[in-house]
């Protein structure tokens, strides 16, 4: 005969529980988060160290080229591991919109992403304009007069690269460093433990190969938040920046959907 008393419900001990995604406000801000620390990492070695000494007895003390190069791969790797769990750590409009091209994102949601990611970036400039208030005198004037280490062609570009070569390198380095994010990221053939390692690493590599060309974009939120402080120049150019990175970008979302998400019939 049952038991007719009715069964009492299975208590969770206190170590169990349901995962529960991340809230859209979360990982908004988490992009914002992680777009500040990525621009302010990049800009302020570019601004403070890259060429610190320069004229003086103490001109090899700056970090140079290979500074800003470790810089950008640096933070890229730590917002990775510090806000990658909660939004996937874009941290870039143009790798946004090439995840939703290969259908790893939804597209719905890219431009609150965008917003929050040109949001962080301009927060971090502003930041270091704060800085340079306080910096020796003309600094700061200099820094502007300078283009604000913006992204740039002709006269903005560190080699006097023209704007056919910042075309060219935006395309070719963006489409490349999201094939790379796609691959290593990849729900069954990746890697994710070593996912925000190979990302940076990667972006290491394509700094060193172009900054001499256009001071490297890949990433149009990092382009807009220099370009606010760079001057008429610098704003005059920013479309380049935005444009051909997110065309690299959708190029290789695309291809990458294309070619190599197929699978094989048994």
């Amino acid at each position: 005969m049952s038991d007719p008393r009715p069964e009492k419900p299975v208590e969770p001990t206190p170590l169990e529980h349901t995962p529960v995604a991340p809230s859209t406000a979360a990982t908004l801000v988490a992009e914002g988060f992680g777009t500040f620390l990525l621009v302010l990492g990049v800009i302020s070695t570019a601004l403070f160290a890259a060429g610190f000494g320069e004229g003086t007895e103490a001109a090899n003390k700056g970090v140079g080229f290979l500074g800003v190069s470790l810089a950008v791969g640096l933070t890229v790797v730590a917002g990775a591991y510090a806000f990658g769990p909660i939004s996937g750590g874009h941290f870039n409009p143009a790798v946004t919109l090439g995840l939703a091209a290969a259908g790893r994102f939804p597209w719905a949601k890219t431009l609150g992403y965008i917003i929050a990611q040109v949001i962080g970036g301009a927060i971090a400039t502003t930041l270091i304009v704060l800085v340079g208030l306080f910096g020796p005198e003309g600094w700061l004037s200099t820094a502007q007069d300078g283009g604000f280490a913006s992204n740039g062609y002709d006269s903005l570009s560190p080699g006097g690269f023209g704007i056919g070569g910042a075309i060219v390198v935006e395309i070719l380095f963006t489409a490349l460093f999201v094939i790379v994010i796609l691959g290593v990221t990849h729900p069954t053939r990746g890697n994710p433990a070593f996912a925000g390692l190979v990302i940076g690493l990667t972006l290491t590599l394509i700094h060193l190969a172009t900054i001499p060309v256009d001071n490297t974009s890949v990433n149009p939120a990092r382009s807009i938040a220099t370009a606010i402080y760079g001057g008429g120049e610098a704003l005059a150019q920013l479309w380049v920046f935005i444009v051909f990175p997110i065309v690299g970008a959708l190029i290789a979302g695309f291809a990458y959907r294309a070619l190599f998400d197929g699978t094989r019939r048994s």
